[in-house]
């Protein structure tokens, strides 16, 4: 039988991040292409006791069908933290729990967005959230980030939606961008609020590392300016209790909220209420400021690692980010150099990392970047992967 796909689908291609986590493997092989949090992050121990409680006292809630909403008290919970924490918030925000950040961006694209509507997305932008614009018939619409590492280029900004008419979101990773591992400076922040606000353009902040800050100083979010119902936030529990609970959160204005239960519920109904239940009883029971800081200092020292051996073996005509928190480096190789060859000459050296091609709004702009992670390997493997890495790159650029 021939397969018809939908226009929708026939075009999208999977992620490569999956596929390289698909491709076979030995002990020889080092991967920093990865975007998941380390195994030495999740609090294992808390989340057994507090799963066997459940299951003895709450059986019944825990695994019968839930309102799409998300569980009240871990919503009230998440709002709580948000405003104290964050200063997230407003009379007319409402706080929903969906299935990871993921959906959240996927569900604000179906409601908002028609067939062939623009989404003006930072290039490079996370995959996940590309693909899931794309998978919703919307076009992306790439805006620059600036060369000196600040977070967006607002005066392209202000021109891109100028020359889009029918842009209707800006998608923005402001803190510890996925993948370039920078964050937006507060005055640009400030400026990306105005130049939406003066377009009429709704802002989706995507914060899943903010938590993950280890070095410099806190900024505040996008939503926390908000007085205009203009900023729809996307966090979750993905990085900082463990990714394959799913469980995420979206702080939108109540209208914008109820259009996305509405379209959740179409898609799973409700998210594993176990997990949710969990989540919350580790957020009121457990220490979440303690549990915070062991994976802050685990990551500092990660990332200051590979820094360190970054800066050792590359070639100076490399260019590499240097984050304050987050999970991601982005390295530059100079003009005329393909990136997507070069990770295919470290792959043949048994190290994997990710080509900036993958993140690109435009699916055949080139690229002379790559992406590295430095959340899941080991001490070791960073020294060794590292090293690999200049032996690629001293070749690439003789």
């Amino acid at each position: 039988m021939e397969y018809r796909f939908s226009d929708k689908i026939a075009n999208l291609k999977p992620s490569a991040i999956r596929e390289i986590l698909k491709a076979p493997s030995d002990a020889q092989t080092i991967s920093f292409a990865a975007g998941n949090p380390s195994p030495e992050s999740f609090p294992v121990q808390d989340l057994a006791r507090l799963a066997a409680d459940i299951f003895a006292t709450s059986s019944t809630p825990a695994l019968q069908y839930s309102v799409t909403d998300g569980y009240t008290p871990l919503r009230e919970a998440i709002a709580k933290r948000q405003k104290e924490v964050w200063g997230i918030g407003r009379d007319f925000d409402t706080t929903i729990v969906v299935s990871g950040g993921q959906q959240g961006i996927e569900l604000l694209c179906k409601v908002m967005c028609n067939e062939g509507d623009a989404v003006l997305v930072e290039t490079p932008s996370f995959i996940g959230a590309l693909n899931a614009f794309r998978s919703c018939g919307a076009k992306t619409v790439g805006v620059p980030l600036s060369d000196d590492d600040t977070g967006i280029d607002t005066d392209k900004l202000e021109q891109t939606i100028l020359k889009t008419p029918n842009a209707k979101i800006l998608y923005i990773i402001p803190t510890f961008q996925n993948p370039a591992g920078t964050t937006t400076v507060l005055e640009k922040r400030k400026k990306v609020y105005e130049i939406c606000k003066k377009h009429g353009i709704l802002i989706l902040e995507d914060n899943p590392y903010g938590e993950l800050r280890f070095s410099g100083q806190e900024i505040p979010t996008i939503k926390s300016m908000d007085e205009d119902g203009i900023v729809v936030y996307c966090s979750s529990f993905s990085k900082i209790l463990s990714a394959g609970m799913r469980v995420g959160f979206v702080v939108a204005p109540d209208a914008v909220a109820q259009k996305m239960v509405v379209a959740k519920q179409s898609e799973d109904v409700h998210t594993n209420i176990f997990f949710q239940m969990l989540c919350y009883r580790f957020m009121t029971e457990c220490d979440l400021e303690a549990h915070l800081r062991k994976i802050k200092d685990l990551y500092r020292h990660k990332c200051s690692l590979m820094l360190e051996c970054l800066e050792k073996e590359l070639p100076r005509e490399v260019h590499f980010t240097r984050p304050e928190g987050g999970l991601f480096i982005w390295c530059t190789l100079p003009q005329g150099v393909d990136a997507t060859e070069f990770v295919k000459a470290c792959v043949a050296k048994k190290l994997m990392i990710v080509p900036g091609v993958t993140f690109n709004a435009d699916v055949d702009a080139p690229s002379q970047s790559f992406r590295l992670n430095y959340s899941t390997p080991s001490d070791e493997q960073i020294r060794e992967g590292c090293r690999r890495l200049g032996e690629v790159a001293r070749a690439f650029l003789k």
